[in-house]
């Protein structure tokens, strides 16, 4: 298969090209992959650091309902293993920094979200190197810091209903349902999965297999929701955004946001994806034609309206830069968290 050839299921072969199931936005609609529109400019210093504290790489930025920003980091460097530094820190809406919690609990935090109780779900990896005794996790913390609920088993690989293998992403819906993205491996290794949990924790369902596949999954990076509770996954290793519904159901997938690694959906129904990863060379990361950086646009038309390019520059020296987690806060600032360059960026809209 190509990988970004249009597919669609068997429902839809009597449609128009461009047409798309309940309404799901059109795959590659004519936009250019690296659109020359950006009307966002860098908020350069915006987080207040504590003195003798360095932002660490991090995956991991969200707003929440009081207008606080929350970013978790990996220890002002790329794993936590090892180190006494609080990975979540508070800021308040002006970058100033308010207070950190949660050290020692886990080792590579990852995936990142904060739910309709301001509750943070935060999934906790393997760093780079493998070492450490931890991940494999989902956590879920109060605004103030107390650990609520422990999703698998510290430091234990394993699948479902109780255990997870490096869990990517978490998101919680408004009735509290829990879903996890799990498979950070390559190669035999992978076990790519969508979990469905519900409120209380109780396992519902799982889907996805390896590959390449309608339905199939390379890497599930990141995931988001619409307006319409439609499932955004950001399959990365296959350099798409598949779109299901809540039980599974494929109903779409959309390319021309490149290879996502992080996706943010707001309350317009904007979508906004960071591409971490794209590169020209044939090695890992291969998107020919695709640049990094943030494309924007509206799930209406699917149409990318504004590129954001990444700063670093020597992308196809590097296996990743620019931002990896990434939230918007519905009123013209976009957050970006980077790990190749151990940063979070504002960006405001000119």
């Amino acid at each position: 298969m190509k990988l970004h050839a249009i597919w669609l299921s068997a429902a839809l072969l009597a449609m128009p090209l461009g047409a798309s199931a309940q309404g799901t936005p059109p795959d590659r609609p004519k936009s250019p992959p690296n659109p020359a529109a950006n009307r966002y400019a860098p908020l350069p210093d915006f987080f207040k650091m504590p003195e003798g504290r360095a932002m660490g790489a991090s995956s991991a930025v969200r707003g929440d309902s009081k207008g606080n920003i929350w970013v978790v980091d990996r220890c002002a460097a790329n794993s936590c293993t090892g180190s006494k530094l609080a990975p979540i820190m508070q800021f308040d809406g002006k970058g100033n920094f308010i207070k950190s919690f949660g050290a020692g609990l886990m080792q590579f935090p990852h995936g990142f979200t904060i739910d309709s109780k301001d509750h943070l779900w935060i999934t906790d990896g393997v760093p780079p190197d493998g070492k450490g005794t931890k991940g494999h996790a989902v956590l879920e913390f109060d605004p103030s810091g107390k650990l609520l609920r422990t999703m698998g088993k510290p430091g234990v690989r394993g699948g479902a209903p109780n255990l997870f293998a490096e869990p990517n992403a978490v998101l919680v819906t408004r009735d509290g349902t829990i879903f996890v993205a799990e498979g950070h491996a390559r190669g035999a290794n992978n076990k790519p999965h969508i979990i469905k949990f519900d409120a209380s924790g109780k396992f519902l369902k799982q889907w996805g297999t390896p590959g390449t596949g309608p339905g199939q999954l390379g890497m599930p990076h990141t995931l988001a929701v619409d307006s319409k509770g439609r499932l955004y996954v950001g399959d990365r290793d296959n350099n798409r955004i598949q779109i299901f519904t809540q039980d599974g159901k494929l109903l779409g997938q959309m390319t021309q946001f490149g290879r996502p690694s992080g996706i943010a959906i707001d309350q317009n129904d904007m979508i906004y994806v960071t591409d971490s990863e794209s590169k020209d060379k044939n090695e890992y990361g291969h998107n020919p034609g695709w640049k990094r950086g943030i494309r924007i646009g509206s799930l209406k038309d699917g149409i990318v309206t504004d590129f954001i390019p990444d700063s670093f520059v020597d992308a196809e020296g590097s296996s990743t830069s620019g931002g990896e987690g990434v939230w918007a806060d519905g009123k013209g600032a976009v957050y970006s968290a980077r790990v190749g360059q151990q940063d979070v960026v504002k960006f405001f809209r000119k």
